[in-house]
């Protein structure tokens, strides 16, 4: 695919939404094989061809995301827009050498983004809920069998299966058909209020969320592996005996072993756990 032709423009939806979808599904998709040749390229030798190419082949991708948050009452342009910035974030920190593909690597960091968008732009009133009350406000979307008002007998099944009261399960209805007046949180840490955080797209169900969670794990652990190795002999001692083994050493017991103080086993071990940290956040 020859990116050169592909105007920038795609990068953000515009005022035509429909034409933006329409250009980026007409965008080829990418082999595994030439997946792989573009993130060598990026990673070896800062293509940015080769990065633009990684990009705008999975616009498609940020705009099926993107709209798996359409229930926020934000427009779906701005939640591409911002989704295709976490793509882009992906794309830069994605190794080849991991083994995984760009799709399941690049969903964290494009939901990220959308997540804190939303989390910056959606207010709600400041409604002290129960439990139950927060339950229902998350899982009732799911819970509908249809996207119209629930009837007498499906409001009865939803507040039976969830544990509320029929009329709560009316009044939370409503509210997620309607915009709600907004106003500032008066109080972070009161535990009886809810905010957009804490229910923003939960899929710990979805088989396919528990793949992705997995492969970035995998990525994650093989990043740590990578920054250990690089760790001097004697650092590496020092992290396996009081990380890494079962039975934790102390500080005077490698102190004795290496022949030198306790207070300089405790810098060599803060200066590389300093190390590994810095590989995980580069990447």
């Amino acid at each position: 695919m020859n990116t050169s032709i592909q105007p920038m423009e795609l990068m953000s939806p515009g005022d035509n939404l429909e034409a933006y979808i329409r250009a980026v599904n007409s965008i080829p998709m990418l082999s595994a094989e030439r997946e792989t040749e573009l993130a060598n390229a990026l990673y070896a030798e800062d293509d940015l061809d080769a990065a633009k190419q990684l990009v705008f082949a999975h616009l498609r991708f940020v705009v099926f995301v993107a709209r798996s948050f359409s229930g926020y009452g934000l427009s779906e342009a701005d939640l591409i827009q911002e989704g295709n910035v976490g793509l882009m974030k992906a794309v830069k920190r994605f190794n080849p050498e991991f083994k995984v593909r760009l799709v399941s690597f690049a969903v964290h960091w494009v939901k990220a983004e959308i997540h804190e968008f939303i989390i910056k732009n959606w207010r709600i009133v400041k409604i002290a809920t129960t439990k139950s009350q927060r339950k229902l406000f998350f899982n009732l979307r799911s819970a509908k069998k249809r996207l119209g008002w629930m009837n007498e007998q499906e409001v009865t099944e939803v507040a039976e299966a969830l544990g509320v009261e029929p009329k709560t399960v009316r009044q939370m209805e409503g509210r997620l058909s309607s915009r709600d007046e907004s106003f500032d949180l008066a109080s972070e840490d009161d535990d009886d209020v809810w905010v957009p955080a804490q229910f923003l797209s939960s899929n710990k169900d979805d088989p396919g969320t528990a793949v992705e969670h997995q492969d970035l794990k995998d990525y994650e652990h093989q990043q740590l592996m990578i920054a250990y190795e690089s760790l001097d002999e004697r650092a590496k001692e020092i992290i396996a005996s009081r990380w890494l083994a079962d039975k934790k050493r102390t500080l005077h017991d490698l102190a004795d072993q290496l022949s030198i103080s306790a207070e300089r086993v405790r810098q060599l071990e803060q200066n590389a756990l300093k190390k590994l940290r810095q590989q995980l956040v580069t990447g």
